[in-house]
């Protein structure tokens, strides 16, 4: 079993469901709407505000951290990201590294990332073009866009959209937004928006859940009005706050404690950082938290500068797929160190693919004892 603050105690009644990590992580479009302070942007920078630095092979810091659009990307800084994302079309490319991936790595489900997701035209058959080369298709979205784009994602094969929630009212979104969303109604339109893609993924059938991330105890009334307002059907999952650690983690113990939460299960998945504790309520309702484990790569992570239980706050979390303007497309392992990334090709061949596929065996196994 795995060392975690939120295993201890548990008991050996709670049961264990062990499985593989088989999912590759797309950044399907960098653009979004939202402004949050927590973003990581998965490790790239914001494309609308280094527009300039569009050309690939950027060096070291070239990129700003900060601009007019608000967003941000908390690890750009320290990160040594190389290229900015692009958006990633249903092309023969865009197979062609989906094939190789799922060959070398055994994957079977592809999360479309970005961004916000909703904001790519032409989603719909990026969504297609993954199923039909034998992937599950799951998106991560805030909603802003939903309602429009998701009808025909549905029938384009996409089997599950995890809505993530800053709040349920302009005030409590504005909280954990860049400064803008604080004047005119911007935080009221998003709230709007995000409720009726809610309405219209549940009225779908498509699977729904919602994401709220809980930087501290002052955010602890956010998940209370969450499970209040959203219809039973809606599952909520609570995410730590990487960039928050121990207080996020403290804020999550008082939101159990308030809600009388009893465990009923422990998923974890071999070969990444993430695991979930499953919870149910006094009225039945279930809530899942999604925790952060300290897993590293045993020979890639060993000497990182970031390789400490402050620095590292994603640890190995699995494999992402990123398209740079040129049309490269990059494997990243690591949001803290995106000068890890490689082409894909090189990526298949390497002693780093070899080395998360030995990871993932071994944990398995490990898992078990």
């Amino acid at each position: 079993m795995i060392q975690h603050r939120a295993l201890q105690g548990l008991g050996s009644a709670v049961p264990v469901r062990i499985t593989v990590d088989r999912t590759l992580r797309v950044k399907v479009i960098d653009a979004c709407g939202m402004t949050c302070t927590f973003c990581h942007n998965e490790g790239t920078p914001v494309s609308a505000d280094n527009r300039a630095r569009l050309a690939t092979g950027a060096p070291t810091g070239a990129f700003k951290t900060a601009g007019p659009s608000g967003r941000v990307s908390i690890y750009l800084s320290s990160n040594g990201a190389r290229f900015i994302a692009a958006p990633i079309n249903a092309t023969e490319s865009f197979r062609v590294a989906l094939e190789q991936l799922q060959e070398a790595m055994g994957f079977t489900e592809v999360h479309l990332t970005g961004g916000e997701p909703t904001m790519h035209p032409k989603l719909a058959s990026v969504v297609a073009l993954a199923g039909n080369s034998g992937y599950r298709v799951s998106v991560t979205s805030n909603g802003e866009n939903g309602a429009r784009i998701l009808p025909g994602c549905v029938q384009a094969g996409l089997q599950r959209v995890n809505f993530s929630i800053f709040g349920t009212d302009p005030g409590e979104l504005a909280e954990v937004q860049n400064e803008k969303f604080r004047r005119g109604k911007l935080a009221a339109a998003k709230i709007k928006a995000l409720d009726e893609s809610i309405r219209v993924a549940l009225d779908l059938g498509l699977r729904t859940r919602a994401n709220v991330v809980l930087p501290d105890r002052s955010h602890v009334g956010r998940v209370h009005r969450l499970l209040d307002r959203y219809s039973p059907h809606l599952s909520v999952r609570v995410l730590s706050s990487l960039a928050d650690g121990e207080e996020s983690l403290d804020a999550i113990d008082t939101v159990l404690t308030e809600l009388e939460a009893e465990p009923y299960e422990v998923h974890l998945i071999a070969g990444t950082s993430g695991f979930r504790v499953s919870y149910r309520l006094p009225n039945g309702r279930a809530l899942l938290v999604k925790h952060i484990r300290p897993l590293r790569l045993p020979e890639t992570c060993t000497g990182c500068r970031f390789n400490n239980d402050t620095d590292c706050q994603e640890g190995y979390y699995g494999v992402r797929l990123y398209r740079d303007p040129a049309g490269t497309f990059y494997v990243g392992v690591c949001i803290q160190r995106m000068d890890l990334c490689l082409p894909v090709e090189e990526f298949v061949r390497s002693g780093l693919c070899d080395e998360i596929k030995k990871l993932r065996d071994r944990e398995f196994y490990d898992l078990h004892e």
